[in-house]
């Protein structure tokens, strides 16, 4: 009787807390609603380059690391076991600030070298393989899992003082990098309006279409060119022609999606290396 008392009572109490989560979510949700309803039509209330901003804030919740990370085979970094002839060139040609070291593979990492203190060490002439890894593991790598919401991780960077991040699976595999600019560009939008600066996978024609690389991310290809290809499933172009097509092509076709015609150019290793895009008029 006991027993059957104290199963009633948890049930209860399970069934308590699981209306008032769900009452608490329900609300939450609504809320958020009605805050991103009140800012789309604020109108001239908010200059409409805040009011984008602001509504880019409130989606930060629903977008994850895995959504605006670089992939893994994109990373740019430094293999410590390369001709170091090869490094130094490396180094000296890197647009970066900071850099990656791994030995033999990327998930052997070793630590983050800044680009500041190899400049230093390449003035005085005082380089070696050696030196280079032991700057690299001054600043030891910071890892997070994938699925990380950019609210929870724009929290994260800001705690640990970190401007970086390798987004790894279950299994610890490195599957991506992220840094804190791609966050804040989800919400101000790129830092500048040359896509050919930001997205050499872009390449534009003559005709007003684009060839782009099929591992282009789709979020990258809206924010750059302004488009609206759905971003709710596949992150690549390859991705998303593979999902609509059910199967590999083994020779080129043309597909239509919603209002973008895509022609396939090269395939290759069970993949849609390029791919050429039209905007369809009405």
């Amino acid at each position: 009787m006991f027993l059957r008392r104290l199963a009633i009572v948890l049930l209860i109490v399970v069934a308590v807390v699981t209306g008032l989560c769900l009452w608490w979510w329900i609300t939450r949700r609504r809320a958020r609603a009605e805050l991103r309803s009140v800012v789309a039509e604020a109108g001239p209330m908010i200059p409409t380059r805040h009011r984008q901003m602001l509504l880019s804030i409130l989606d930060l919740e629903h977008i994850t690391v895995n959504d605006i990370m670089i992939p893994r085979q994109d990373i740019a970094s430094i293999n410590v076991d390369d001709n170091w002839e090869d490094i130094l060139d490396q180094l000296r040609q890197t647009p970066h600030t900071r850099l990656p070291c791994y030995a033999g593979e990327l998930d052997n990492l070793i630590g983050i070298v800044h680009m500041k203190r190899v400049a230093q060490e390449l003035a005085r002439d005082t380089l070696t393989r050696e030196r280079l890894i032991e700057l690299a593991k001054a600043r030891e790598p910071y890892f997070v899992p994938e699925g990380t919401a950019l609210t929870v991780q724009l929290n994260q960077f800001q705690r640990n003082r970190r401007r970086m991040a390798f987004v790894v699976d279950e299994y610890g595999d490195i599957q991506g990098f992220v840094t804190l600019e791609d966050i804040l560009e989800e919400i101000v939008g790129e830092f500048t309006t040359d896509f050919s600066a930001t997205m050499p996978e872009i390449h534009p024609q003559d005709d007003g279409s684009f060839f782009i690389d099929g591992t282009a991310l789709i979020r990258d290809v809206n924010r750059a060119l302004g488009w609206h290809l759905p971003t709710e499933g596949p992150r690549t172009l390859n991705g998303l022609i593979l999902e609509h097509l059910e199967f590999i092509p083994e020779t080129n076709l043309c597909i239509r999606l919603g209002d973008y015609l895509f022609e396939t150019l090269q395939i290759k290793d069970n993949m849609i290396n390029n791919v050429k895009i039209q905007v369809l008029g009405d």
